[in-house]
């Protein structure tokens, strides 16, 4: 079995817990797959955590078409928005958390969760926005 094949199966094996679903709470949401060990980081991913910060007005020109999606899948604030490297073709399944303050989540760091106790197979996974974001979120 080649080398890359091994990492694929092991990956599959060891580091797929979540699929996307309807979530109850708001739109879209995380789940688990598979029951989460506590202190692991369920999303792990071997596409890069890295954004790009970018002005807000420097992307007023763009297709209205183009300026919904990045509402819908970068982090943002007033004044900016930050932009995957790897650009909006792929996409990083934490942008679909939902906010609870009773999170089984939290950020470690930038691109990398770890959840704060067992999650069962089927519960959805969430973030507190304002630990995770700086600022306070109104729903």
């Amino acid at each position: 079995m080649p080398n890359s094949k091994k990492k694929i199966i092991q990956h599959l094996e060891t580091e797929v817990f979540c699929k996307l679903g309807v979530s109850p709470i708001h739109g879209i949401g995380v789940f688990a797959v598979r029951p989460i060990p506590k202190g692991i980081n369920p999303l792990k991913s071997y596409i890069s955590h890295r954004e790009i910060d970018i002005p807000k007005k420097d992307i007023k020109h763009l297709p209205k078409g183009v300026r919904s999606q990045i509402d819908m899948f970068c982090y943002y604030d007033r004044k900016k928005v930050s932009i995957p490297v790897m650009g909006l073709n792929s996409f990083d399944l934490a942008v679909y958390l939902n906010h609870s303050k009773q999170p089984n989540l939290r950020f470690k760091k930038a691109g990398v969760l770890v959840s704060l106790k067992a999650i069962e197979q089927g519960e959805e996974l969430f973030i507190d926005y304002d630990i995770s974001f700086g600022e306070k979120h109104y729903f």
